[in-house]
């Protein structure tokens, strides 16, 4: 039955009915879908007990029209082989739908990162790093790792010492890897890029009033009800920009709890208390329900899966009460589950495009690090000067100078981390105009589906221009 599917055969469904709009040859279209590598590597750890373990881990390169490859790295229990190369397809649709120059990977090990001291982790993270140099899977230009579940900035910068520790001669060593810690060549912005790009989504979705009408919404993202599945780093800031942006946060989802407030959720109040206690149970302000999965079936107006894929099924898809979903995890539906929904007229804003802000921002990380430049950094002085001009032309039309906090306030140079939110801002709403251009002009029913011709339509249109297919 299809909805045992494995994941990669799922992206792989999509990739079909997507296919069907292409004017591609059928073997190029064969050669996009399939993945181009895998590795499976198997390596010992010393336990901090003296004990031997086996770590076994993956990492998938789905595809070269773009280099590097770009692609995070989970550390999860159940993490397998095919869960790697299916999320390393989606990175290849998902870097083309947003523009980014990059090939989709994805890396894993098999490992529950709870169950191991820091010092574990590191001697784990160090060797997982020489085994992809040792084998040509890691490189600023051939393959860039980034955080993922169960990793962070942590695993990165060591990551990147232990990359430097192997290639002493080049000047690009910074950008093998991305999610760094300011400190070690990071970016401002990168922390919440994929929650606050998962709103900047949302937010460009519930402007369209061709969409929000079928749906009985209003149009715009201001007191929409949303509950959101995961409150780990996507989750978070899912939850806090969508307050920023009006909408209320009335349930949030954990592994071990659901907590509700139909007053709306006091977002960083909850943080708080989960870094304090562990867990979001027994949250002030908030009724607790003990069923975790009660998150996916609360009624309400935005659903956001932030978690792990497969969590709506065949088996739960007629709990779901929602209007909106948006895919801030990767595979959150499984193929049925979503045609399922769709027919019942919920709209499904694809993970391919609403969770691409975390690659759309490790894109300008990486760029920042091969040019040694500090962003703003050339313009700075060009534009003060643009700035003291048009004020003392201002000065001499009106035989008055402007008040200095209007000056101050219309001329202060971006920081960089307005500079990425921008940057990201306008990723999100072009990205999302392309594929609603798409929807609209191919008469295709579902925004999953547009995506996919999207990025096919880069995709094979690359290969094109290097020459590689006639």
């Amino acid at each position: 039955m299809e909805e045992n599917l494995e994941f990669f055969k799922q992206v792989n469904i999509n990739f079909d009915k997507a296919a069907k709009y292409i004017k591609a040859d059928p073997g190029l279209l064969d050669y996009i879908k399939k993945n181009n590598a895998t590795i499976h590597i198997n390596f010992p750890l010393v336990r901090d007990n003296g004990t031997i373990e086996v770590i076994e881990g993956w990492r998938a390169q789905h595809s070269n029209h773009r280099k590097p490859c770009k692609g995070g790295i989970r550390y999860a229990s159940i993490a397998n082989q095919d869960e790697v190369k299916a999320l390393a397809a989606l990175m290849t649709y998902k870097c083309a739908i947003v523009d980014v120059p990059f090939g989709g990977a994805k890396g894993a090990l098999r490992i529950d990162p709870k169950k191991y001291s820091v010092e574990e982790l590191e001697r784990i993270t160090r060797r997982f790093t020489y085994e992809l140099y040792s084998k040509d899977f890691i490189g600023p230009g051939i393959d860039v790792p980034a955080p993922d579940y169960g990793t962070g900035e942590r695993e990165m910068s060591w990551i990147l010492d232990t990359y430097q520790s192997l290639d002493l001669t080049s000047t690009d060593t910074l950008g093998c890897v991305t999610g760094k810690p300011i400190t070690q060549g990071g970016i401002r912005g990168r922390r919440e890029a994929t929650g606050l790009g998962v709103v900047m989504g949302l937010y460009e979705a519930c402007q369209d009033a061709d969409l929000m009408k079928p749906l009985g919404l209003q149009v715009g993202l201001e007191n929409k009800r949303v509950a959101i599945q995961g409150f780990g780093n996507v989750g978070y800031y899912s939850a806090f920009y969508c307050r920023q942006y009006g909408a209320k946060v009335v349930a949030i989802g954990e592994h071990d709890a659901v907590v509700v407030n139909e007053n709306g959720i006091d977002v960083e109040a909850l943080k708080a208390h989960q870094n304090e206690t562990g867990s979001i149970k027994n949250a002030p302000n908030c009724k607790t329900l003990p069923n975790r999965e009660d998150i996916l079936y609360f009624d309400c107006d935005i659903l956001i899966p932030a978690a792990l894929e497969n969590q709506i099924r065949m088996d739960n898809v007629e709990k779901v009460k929602t209007k909106i979903i948006a895919e801030a995890a990767n595979g959150p539906l499984t193929s049925l589950a979503s045609d399922y929904l769709l027919n019942k007229g919920v709209l499904i804003i694809p993970d391919v495009y609403i969770n691409a802000g975390g690659v759309t921002v490790s894109y300008f990380e990486w760029v920042k690090n091969l040019s040694n430049v500090r962003f703003g950094r050339l313009d700075k002085r060009f534009q003060q000067r643009n700035f003291d001009n048009i004020i003392n032309i201002i000065s001499e039309m009106t035989g008055k100078r402007p008040p200095e906090d209007l000056i101050k306030k219309y001329t202060s140079q971006a920081d960089e981390v307005s500079l990425v939110h921008s940057g990201l801002q306008d990723t999100m709403i072009s990205s999302f105009q392309q594929i609603r251009d798409i929807q609209k002009c191919m008469e295709i029913k579902d925004m999953r589906t547009a995506s996919f011709v999207c990025a096919l339509q880069k995709v094979s249109r690359t290969y094109g221009e290097l020459g590689i297919y006639p």
